[in-house]
């Protein structure tokens, strides 16, 4: 079966030829020009991954990305942000509303094509793994490792596919300082475009879900130019 996309952005010859070389890679792909309508497709569609602009007119790509990712139905889909800014704000930004990727315009169809292969990859090993009825408890948190949910004092915690696995990772070797390349190559494997600043993004915002105090964390530690390592909170 095809997987199918939805690609949200307001400049239709970017969308067409978005459209025109994803269906020739074997995809289905549905077009968006508008924040509005793009949710209304997502919310009436279930998509296997979403290409979403950053700017666009009625409801900005950074709200729909947030709307998409606070959302139960649609939570777990993939997102690829694109952007026609190159500050690392906006990448950034992106990151912490949960975007999965980011690409920067102007971009090669062949550099996007990499990009959607390596999300949709990721995404589906995870769902092929198999649920293992394990749950981890350290401090006020606990990890159903079978069906990736995470609580805080007994509070669901949304965790985004990749931050669960940056968390669990980090657990399963508590105390060992792990530096960004080790992080980056066992969390983001299949991605070759993945910048080392994305994991600092995805455990300031794991800080900001599992921390009193982010600024202060007692989990998720920093060793000053080494990188990070987990402790138990005790």
């Amino acid at each position: 079966m095809k997987k199918k996309i939805i690609v949200v952005d307001d400049e239709k010859d970017i969308v067409e030829l978005i459209s025109y070389n994803l269906t020739k890679e074997g995809f289905h792909v549905t077009s968006s020009f508008d924040g509005e309508d793009g949710l209304n497709k997502i919310k009436e569609q279930r998509f296997d991954l979403i290409i979403l602009d950053l700017m666009l007119p009625g409801i900005q790509g950074i709200d729909l990305c947030k709307i998409i990712k606070s959302s139960e139905d649609t939570a777990a889909v993939p997102i690829i942000m694109v952007t026609a800014k190159s500050e690392v704000f906006d990448k950034v930004l992106g990151l912490e509303m949960g975007a999965d990727d980011y690409i920067t315009k102007p971009f090669s169809i062949r550099e996007l094509t990499a990009r959607v292969k390596a999300v949709l990859r990721r995404s589906r090993e995870k769902a092929a793994m198999e649920p293992t009825p394990k749950t981890l408890k350290i401090g006020d948190i606990e990890i159903d490792t079978g069906t990736y949910k995470v609580q805080k004092k007994g509070v669901p915690v949304k965790l985004s596919a990749t931050e669960f696995k940056l968390l669990l990772y980090l657990i399963q070797r508590k105390g060992k300082v792990l530096s960004r390349n080790m992080l980056l190559d066992a969390v983001w494997k299949d991605e070759a475009f993945v910048e080392p600043r994305t994991v600092d993004v995805h455990i300031r915002r794991l800080r900001e879900q599992i921390e009193d105090d982010s600024s202060s964390p007692v989990y998720i530690k920093t060793r000053r130019g080494i990188g990070y390592y987990f402790e138990d909170g005790a």
